[in-house]
């Protein structure tokens, strides 16, 4: 459905961020300043003590300078209610007083059929559940009480027994729940040969499948026939249910997620309420299918780290990897997945059956980083005993670590498999005076810090000063060129909103401009916006600037495919410039290890810079290829010629091979 205009801006003037805001977290009086609007809290997104989350009333927005978590009233909705864009403007309108805009009839129809098919499920559950304490029962109650679940457990989790004769759909009837509708719930369906409908679960125990709103949406029955064709069925998908979106337990985990329980992933329904039982209750499982890319989603919106328990046994470790590759292209900053493997042969509900609960908290709290398990899927039971075997270790990991589109994580595991490669193969380096070479330590030395972190020795270079020169007037010139860009040609907003989102502002009205941006609504005249939020004269001074005019989209007011590019460069350049010196800082390092990947990088660096006499002798070509694929523009070129200058100048010799 989509809203008329002006309604968003209405919903926003007539509700107080700190209000919505103020539901969820306790102020901190000595730092907030409640008159300006100026409000700080402990975040409600991560753990934490301090007051580092900010609310601006006046803007609209808020930000937590811990997890970086952003956005105005609709999004901290979304986030806090685990709900959708639409569920989060109808939550808010009904604490404004703002009636939503009267939907199209088709949408009011689903809307109402989604209604009715969960009023029809939750009779089926309070159906299954009485049908548990009957004679028919005697062998599932027994079942159930041998895998440690009493009466007030099967009371929390609503399980209940199908018989064999099912049953379900002549109760539903009876009560006048036509026919229709049951099938549509996936509580009965058609006979393929026209007869009569049918119960879908008989001879299963019930499991009610609740969706994050608490409905319950679908069921999953495990077999008491040992014969059975599937142990476990889950309901088929509906109106309702849709498994590849939903979870085990998601409306529950949520909440103790939210109390600082750490979020496990396992495999099954009774291994969430295997955990879920012995404390772990922000647990959950998904529903007869891998985890998907949805589910991840979903996972992160909970919390920034989920834990995958596995099962410890092949299948457990195969689906662990696929979880990483789905993961990586949506890694973001603070946000990845950990990985706790059961022992061999055993589940999280056998862990805690057999060791006890102190054995399953070892075990998460054991649980190894995403880069790690990458790691021992490529080396584990492999040798690495010539240069081709190397070569191709090397090969496999970039191809992998490619896929990750944040440059920044990119960049760290780059650094952490560097790391694990060294201490792979730090045995078979070549020896320097008969003694095995080691990094150089000093006082301030420490083995548990990052390579970037550790002490450096001075690196004599008399091109240290060129790499910096400069960069803080290019930046806020590219930041001014992004934002005059989007002004001429609002319209490629969209492509690049998530750009502008982590662009970090070098100027306080670059800052303001940004979050205007990004607070104006779809269509909208985005410069009558920007003059009616900031003032004419702010917007004047950046579009009115000489230099911006004729470098950025000013130029061609309109053209989206020039904004595109223009826009492109401009991120890419920026990135590129707000690295360098961490780049450098690295480099440096690098050169104690003196690595043979860092002979390669090197090596790299120098045949584009030697490729890159087309720039310097003033030559339209904007990018020079490397041996590895890699493009360097320009800058990137002057500052891989000045690093390379000052390695050389630090290992005698010229070439630091």
């Amino acid at each position: 459905m989509s809203l008329p205009p002006g309604f968003l801006d209405e919903l926003r003037t007539r509700l107080s961020l700190t209000q919505v805001v103020g539901r969820k977290v306790m102020w901190d009086n000595k730092k907030s300043n409640q008159g300006k609007g100026d409000m700080w809290a402990p975040c409600p997104f991560h753990q934490e003590k301090s007051a580092s989350f900010h609310v601006d009333d006046r803007k609209g927005f808020y930000y937590c300078f811990g997890c970086h978590a952003k956005g105005d009233a609709i999004s901290f909705v979304r986030e806090t209610e685990n709900v959708d864009f639409m569920e989060a403007v109808k939550i808010l309108a009904d604490e404004a007083g703002l009636p939503m805009p009267e939907r199209d009839p088709r949408a009011q129809e689903k809307a109402d059929t989604r209604s009715e098919l969960a009023d029809v499920m939750e009779q089926a559950v309070q159906h299954f559940r009485l049908n548990l304490n009957t004679s028919n029962a005697t062998d599932a109650r027994a079942y159930l009480e041998r895998r440690g679940l009493n009466k007030d457990a099967l009371a929390r989790w609503d399980i209940g027994f199908a018989p064999d004769n099912g049953g379900v759909l002549a109760a539903l009837t009876a009560k006048g729940v036509p026919v229709d509708q049951i099938i549509a719930a996936g509580l009965a369906a058609k006979s393929d040969r026209g007869g009569a409908p049918y119960d879908r679960f008989r001879g299963r125990i019930m499991f009610p499948i609740r969706d994050a709103r608490g409905r319950a949406i679908a069921f999953g029955g495990r077999a008491m026939d040992p014969n059975a064709k599937a142990k476990y069925y889950n309901s088929p998908e509906t109106e309702l249910f849709d498994k590849s979106r939903t979870l085990y337990n998601v409306q529950k985990a949520r909440t103790a997620a939210g109390k600082g329980q750490p979020l496990i992933v396992s495999e099954g329904y009774m291994d969430v309420i295997a955990l879920a039982e012995a404390g772990f209750e922000a647990a959950v499982a998904p529903l007869g299918t891998a985890v998907t890319e949805h589910h991840l989603h979903m996972l992160w919106r909970i919390a920034p780290e989920p834990i995958i328990a596995l099962d410890g046994d092949t299948a457990g470790l195969r689906a662990a990897m696929r979880t990483i590759d789905l993961a990586l292209p949506l890694l973001v900053a603070g946000q990845s997945l950990r990985f706790a493997m059961m022992p061999a042969g055993m589940d999280p509900d056998d862990v805690l059956k057999q060791q006890g609960k102190q054995a399953m908290q070892d075990i998460i709290d054991a649980a190894i980083p995403m880069v790690q398990l990458l790691w021992q899927r490529e080396t584990e039971g492999k040798v690495f005993d010539s240069p081709e075997r190397k070569a191709a270790l090397d090969k496999t990991l970039r191809e992998k670590i490619k896929q990750i589109v944040d440059p920044s994580i990119r960049s760290h595991y780059g650094e952490a498999i560097k790391e694990m490669r060294w201490d792979l193969f730090r045995t078979r380096k070549p020896q320097q005076g008969g003694k095995a070479f080691t990094p150089r330590k000093s006082a301030a030395w420490n083995p548990k810090q990052q390579p970037w972190e550790r002490d450096r020795a001075p690196v004599a270079s008399n091109r240290s000063s060129a790499l910096g020169a400069g960069i803080g007037d290019q930046s806020h010139m590219r930041e001014a060129v992004v934002l005059a860009t989007l002004i001429a040609t609002p319209a490629v907003l969209p492509k690049f909103i998530a750009a502008l989102e982590l662009m970090d502002c070098s100027d306080p009205n670059h800052v303001q401009m940004r979050n205007a941006i990004l607070r104006a609504p779809d269509g909208a005249d985005l410069r009558a916006a920007l003059e009616q939020e900031l003032g004419h004269d702010v917007v004047a001074s950046l579009v009115g600037n000489r230099m911006v005019q004729i470098t950025s989209g000013l130029c061609k007011p309109g053209d989206t495919t020039f904004a595109a590019s223009c826009l492109t460069e401009s991120f890419a350049k920026l990135a590129a410039s707000r690295a360098m010196p961490r780049e450098e800082e690295e480099a440096r390092y690098a050169i104690d290890a003196a690595d043979e990947s860092l002979t390669w990088r090197i090596r790299q660096a120098k045949e584009a810079l030697d490729n890159s006499d087309v720039i310097a002798s003033g030559s339209s070509a904007e990018m020079v290829v490397a041996e590895n694929g890699a493009t360097l523009d320009s800058e990137q070129l002057k500052i891989s010629r000045a690093l390379w200058e000052s390695l050389t100048i630090a290992k005698p010799g010229g070439d630091p091979k």
